[in-house]
């Protein structure tokens, strides 16, 4: 396992807003979790996981933390930089014997997701408020190479104006997605959405740029 990727920004200093619990960051977390650890309640037997952009993976590894049935989920990581990838690859060691993959790579290349697609659940948090519009198009169009049919996406985006969640849902639609959550909070301005793809995968398209983050 290599931790040679770069980082574009102090994203180090980026995550110190989750030792806040009345963060609003925090309060995201916590919607993302939820909906990760209902769809495991629904769903039995061995599951695969994608987390692009994955962070030190506190969105899946938390809720994998508290499961006693976390031994059937079969997960890959994807974090570039290398210091908060490193944290994550600890936490899953501190799971003890778990199917869980960190890779030190770059989330926007399809390439880094050889070998893990077409999953069961997406996750795309942390993604969508940081790229642009023309990239969070580009990334839902090429949703149906990394997920199999039935799978979910939880994607999150913020609603500061001009709001571009409405054009995000409906591009989803437009790909064979099907909207079964989407939390929108009046008190603050994050959003967390939940699709459901119900097209065929499409092979993964190799090499192919989705998104870069603004620095």
């Amino acid at each position: 396992m290599g931790w040679s990727v770069a980082p574009l920004t102090d994203w180090e200093s980026w995550h110190d807003a989750y030792e806040d619990p009345d963060s609003l960051l925090s309060e995201r977390l916590r919607v993302v979790q939820q909906h990760i650890s209902e769809w495991l309640d629904a769903r039995p037997g061995e599951v695969t996981v994608v987390s692009a952009c994955a962070g030190d993976g506190r969105d899946l590894l938390g809720v994998l933390q508290g499961r006693a049935d976390r031994r059937r989920v079969r997960a890959t990581l994807l974090e570039a930089d290398p210091g908060i990838a490193r944290r994550a690859a600890e936490t899953v060691h501190a799971l003890g014997p778990a199917d869980i993959e960190v890779r030190c790579t770059d989330a926007g290349i399809t390439t880094a997701y050889a070998g893990a697609v077409p999953a069961d659940l997406v996750l795309l948090c942390g993604i969508f408020g940081n790229v642009a519009d023309e990239d969070v198009q580009r990334t839902v169009a090429a949703a149906a190479q990394l997920c199999k049919t039935g799978a979910r996406v939880i994607w999150t985006r913020h609603r500061r104006a001009p709001d571009l969640t409405p054009q995000i849902r409906a591009w989803f639609v437009e790909h064979h997605f099907a909207e079964e959550h989407f939390v929108a909070p009046q008190h603050g301005t994050y959003s967390v959405g939940v699709q459901r793809f119900l097209g065929d995968p499409e092979p993964l398209e190799p090499d192919r740029r989705l998104f870069s983050f603004n620095k």
